[in-house]
């Protein structure tokens, strides 16, 4: 693969993710009050240069070139945390599947090669970083006791990262070398696939396995973790309804989203939505955008 091939997988992850009615979330004809899905699209538009570039330099600089990328087409933090999952993803696809920066010698395929990515990262990695999460600037992000990202940082980025794991799940993927991508996200998207969804009920039906075994720590951060185990009851409950392969499944979806939609969007699963987007882009680089289950039904 070409490094805009690459980028290009990242890119259709985004697009399919942002465009999947996952409730709580930005979609077709549902905005937020500072953001809009168009501004989700003109994101995935931008971030496709630095991606391609990922296996030719330095992960920190692929991620803040792509944050400041969106930040000059939108204006708007749309991506910081599928900037942050993507970028390992795409650099060690560089590696692993061909591309700018590739080995002969990677072994382990994709999972093998992000975790090499991770233990490759520098301090400087963790400085361009910081940088760019102080652009984006997020809200709940608080402050934390060590390596605090409105200061300088003194390690390298996974081990800074790792800090945080107990609080932002987008953090522990790098702790746990995207345990959670792996094991969880890109099986439940495959076993939708497979099963004839097609890609759109596959999103949501992903996202709803990994809300309900993951309470979102975006809502935690905002809201505390009793919140966000609240939803993630929900999500099981949904699941346990038959979630986007029965009537009464989509109906909960549908109940789901109205309830988490809030003017401060303080409900917003955006972490799950992140963590949705990386097992997309995880299939799509393994395995193909024709993948198994193509176009054969809706759920």
């Amino acid at each position: 693969m070409t490094g805009e091939e690459i980028a290009a997988a990242a890119q259709l992850a985004c697009l399919l993710e942002v465009s999947a009615p996952k409730p709580g979330n930005v979609a077709p004809g549902l905005h937020f009050h500072d953001t809009r899905y168009e501004d989700f699209l003109a994101s995935a538009v931008a971030i496709g240069p630095p991606l391609a570039r990922a296996g030719e330099r330095p992960l920190g600089a692929t991620i803040r070139a792509a944050v400041e990328a969106t930040r000059r087409l939108t204006g708007r933090n749309t991506n910081l945390g599928m900037v942050l999952l993507l970028a390992p993803l795409c650099r060690a696809a560089a590696r692993a599947l061909g591309g700018p920066g590739a080995s002969l010698g990677e072994k382990g395929g994709l999972r093998g090669a992000v975790e090499r990515v991770l233990e490759e990262t520098t301090v400087a990695d963790a400085e361009e970083v910081y940088a760019a999460i102080r652009l984006a600037a997020p809200g709940g992000l608080g402050t934390a006791p060590s390596q605090d990202v409105a200061g300088r940082p003194t390690v390298p980025l996974r081990e800074a990262m790792a800090l945080a794991r107990e609080r932002d799940a987008v953090a522990g993927e790098y702790a746990t070398g995207f345990a959670l991508t792996f094991d969880l996200g890109a099986p439940a998207l495959r076993r939708a696939r497979a099963d004839r969804l097609d890609w759109t009920d596959a999103t949501v039906e992903t996202y709803l396995r990994i809300l309900a075994t993951v309470p979102d720590s975006h809502i935690a951060r905002k809201l505390g973790r009793a919140a966000a185990e609240r939803v993630t009851g929900k999500a099981r409950e949904i699941e346990g309804l038959g979630g986007v392969r029965s009537t009464a499944g989509r109906a909960a979806l549908r109940a789901l989203d109205a309830e988490l939609r809030d003017e401060r969007n303080a409900w917003n699963p955006g972490t799950t939505a992140d963590l949705t987007g990386a097992a997309l882009c995880v299939v799509i680089l393994e395995d193909g955008w024709r993948s198994a289950g193509d176009g054969l039904r809706a759920g």
